[in-house]
């Protein structure tokens, strides 16, 4: 009888419920901080469509204090602060700051090379498949399908990973 075959998928999926859970914490922080209770523009809006997040604050000052109320609210709930990735910074009208934010969550080709050379450079006993936006690890051994995690861990990579499916 043959040996049974393990997988596992990487990907970079997030759970966008815990993402919009962290994002109304957020929400009620700011609004009842003492710090912005005077300040007319304070917000943190999420175009789920386009999967940017864009905060809007009086000063530049203000939106960093806004990201590290987020980023506080996106730990709490498990999520890695990897999943923003900052594309503008711009002045706003009325001297305000705009700060937008792409939702990183989808495995690019650079990404996926980098992770298909990572292990293939280790020489673990694995197969890797490109499916889509996504990696199938196999292999025979399920303890070497651990130790390719346990090493795609250690990487200092630009987008958090998730580990689905295994079996």
């Amino acid at each position: 009888m043959a040996a049974k075959e393990h997988s596992f998928d990487i990907s970079a999926k997030i759970e966008m419920q815990e993402l919009k859970n962290a994002l109304e914490q957020a929400k009620k922080e700011i609004n009842n901080r003492f710090d912005f209770k005077d300040d007319k523009t304070k917000e943190l809006h999420l175009n789920e469509k386009t999967k940017v997040l864009s905060i809007l604050a009086i000063s530049e000052n203000k939106a960093k204090t806004i990201k590290d109320i987020l980023d506080s609210k996106l730990i709490k709930r498990n999520l890695s602060l990897k999943v923003l990735k900052e594309t503008s910074k711009e002045n706003a009208s009325g001297g305000n700051t705009k700060i937008t934010y792409q939702i990183n969550d989808i495995l690019d080709d650079k990404s996926i090379k980098t992770l298909t050379n990572a292990i293939k450079n280790q020489k673990f006993k694995v197969q890797t498949q490109i499916q889509g936006s996504e990696i199938r690890i196999k292999s025979k051994d399920i303890d070497e399908l651990q130790k390719v995690i346990t090493h795609l861990k250690t990487l200092e990579l630009e987008i958090a990973l998730c580990f689905n499916n295994f079996s």
